[in-house]
């Protein structure tokens, strides 16, 4: 059972979170900055499509991305939050900022999705202050420099170490087991063999039975295996995403929400 602010979410199967992009320069081609209308309504689509819960980004945090003033974050992201208070399932708020933690939380975030994995100044304070979830992520450098030669010694072993020692200073700092969620951080600071080891080795990633996150959906990754450009990509992330879901992950952060889910159905109806 995962503790999602005023949700418990049961993890008995893989969970769908549907991305909903409020960035003007998503990699995906899906953001939706210029307009909070279509993006309520899209982030409405993605619940009747069958989404357990939402992801809100408002910052690209693509390789190469700069990164946004902390007003044109807020300035994307809270029209929206507002609009979905009442949405029915739980909203996770991508963002590493501590004030837009903050005013996430207030208007009814359910959970943070930290690509630095609480360890900008405050960011821990405010979710342990808290009662939602957070899901953290491992990245070698910043999204500006990521993807400029990412080494690793070992990189299944290196992932891991660094997830558990976060998980011990999020404990430490006052945030319950229950309320984590552990992403290795596909294609952030990794090469194609790097990512293919680590989706390899998924069910080896865990800390302490922590559930996981994979987010795979339309990366470069798949582009780089298929040829496919991003637009055509869904057929390999639906891919990735079942063999995450046969190697454990627990929630499973994609765009395309009808398609995974029935691509994950069909996997537990033949797994049974």
């Amino acid at each position: 059972m995962l503790r999602c602010g005023k949700f418990h979410l049961s993890l008995d199967r893989p969970l769908v979170m549907g991305i909903v992009n409020l960035t003007p320069d998503s990699f995906s081609g899906d953001g939706l900055a210029t307009d909070a209308k279509r993006a309520i309504e899209y982030a409405f689509h993605q619940i009747d499509s069958g989404a357990d819960l939402l992801d809100l980004g408002a910052e690209s945090s693509r390789p190469g991305a700069i990164p946004a003033p902390l007003d044109e974050e807020l300035g994307r992201l809270l029209p929206v939050l507002n609009a979905l208070a009442d949405c029915g399932v739980p909203i996770s708020v991508d963002t590493y900022k501590p004030e837009v933690m903050r005013a996430a939380i207030a208007r009814g975030a359910s959970m943070i999705n930290d690509i630095y994995a609480l360890r900008m100044p405050g960011a821990l304070e405010v979710v342990a202050e808290s009662d939602c979830a957070v899901c953290l992520m491992h990245m070698q450098g910043e999204p500006l420099t990521m993807q400029q030669s990412p080494h690793y010694d070992d990189v299944v072993g290196e992932v891991r170490n660094f997830l558990g020692q976060r998980v011990a200073r999020a404990v430490a700092g006052g945030v319950a087991y229950d309320r984590l969620v552990l992403d290795p951080g596909f294609g952030f600071g990794k090469t194609l063999e790097q990512n293919l080891e680590l989706l390899r080795c998924f069910d080896g990633l865990a800390t302490d039975g922590l559930p996981m996150l994979a987010g795979i959906s339309r990366k470069s990754m798949l582009g780089a295996i298929t040829g496919k450009p991003v637009e055509q990509r869904l057929p390999g992330s639906v891919a990735a995403a079942v063999l995450a879901a046969q190697r454990g992950a627990r929630i499973l952060r994609v765009h395309d929400v009808v398609e995974t889910k029935d691509a994950l159905a069909v996997w537990r109806a033949a797994s049974r």
